[in-house]
């Protein structure tokens, strides 16, 4: 983590150095000047080390106090275009209810940019697949509820991660089936993709061998939360063109990770953007 953050420029950082009720005095001191020494030189080596027990409730407001003071809250455009990148999907009817009570589908994430109000019509894509081999359909929905954890919410915004309910049949939406699709405004989101063109930068690794990336070799490819496989088709400075195995709906400039395999593990390797 410590050196993505170091590659990316990250400095917006704070340290919690957590169970310390688990050890005595000299230890959690002896953790703490070890954490400093491990940091030293990289992007986190000022950033504020806070102890803390959780089973204690020990020091967990200065972790909220050292949040707002060492990270600014981001900006957000509650007027941008809509964009929801879902991370959960589940049918909440119990086993054996009768069809007359069954509830929709729901849909969990986060809301990344633009604001959501109950009983609007929205748009999830890459959608289903009908038969095997044809294309994805998008699926429209009403909103029929909003939660964000069990606050029920007449109008949601950037932050924090909410469920919206709908008229979709749960069966649909069963299983996190949903995962890595992106909800916005209906004619708003961009097309499906089988092929992406990522601006790269190879990360610089000290614990494995990182070489240049090679044509044909296989990777997987990290766009908000969608993860999918597939092969660089292409390369050219220092832009990877991935054919993937399913098609996804991502923005230009949205951030990429890329991993490959190493031994028996996928690694992280590269990062970049949709270009």
């Amino acid at each position: 983590h410590l050196m993505i953050l170091n590659t990316l420029g990250i400095n917006n950082i704070i340290i919690v150095q957590t169970k310390i009720d688990l050890v005595t005095k000299e230890r959690a001191v002896a953790s703490f000047n070890e954490i400093k020494k491990f940091v030293a030189g990289s992007v986190a080596e000022n950033a504020p080390i806070v102890p803390i027990s959780a089973n204690f409730n020990l020091n967990i407001d200065a972790v909220v106090e050292e949040i707002e003071r060492s990270i600014p809250t981001p900006k957000r455009d509650k007027n941008a275009p809509l964009r929801m990148f879902v991370s959960r999907s589940f049918d909440v009817n119990k086993p054996g209810t009768d069809i007359d009570s069954l509830n929709g589908g729901v849909i969990g994430g986060s809301v990344i940019q633009g604001h959501i109000k109950l009983r609007e019509k929205l748009e999830l894509k890459p959608g289903i697949t009908k038969k095997e081999g044809g294309k994805p359909e998008k699926l429209i929905f009403e909103v029929t509820s909003l939660r964000e954890e069990n606050e029920k919410l007449e109008e949601a915004f950037p932050g924090g991660l909410i469920a919206i309910g709908t008229r979709l049949d749960p069966t649909l939406t069963k299983s996190d089936s949903f995962i890595g699709s992106v909800v916005g405004r209906v004619g708003e989101l961009p097309e499906p993709v089988s092929v992406v063109k990522i601006k790269y930068e190879l990360l610089k690794r000290t614990d494995i061998d990182n070489p240049p990336l090679k044509l044909s070799e296989p990777v997987v490819v990290n766009i908000n939360t969608t993860t999918n496989v597939g092969v660089i088709a292409d390369l050219g400075k220092g832009i990877a063109t991935v054919r993937l195995k399913k098609v996804m709906v991502a923005d230009k400039s949205s951030k990429a990770a890329l991993s490959r395999k190493i031994g028996q593990r996928w690694r992280l390797a590269a990062w970049g953007q949709i270009v």
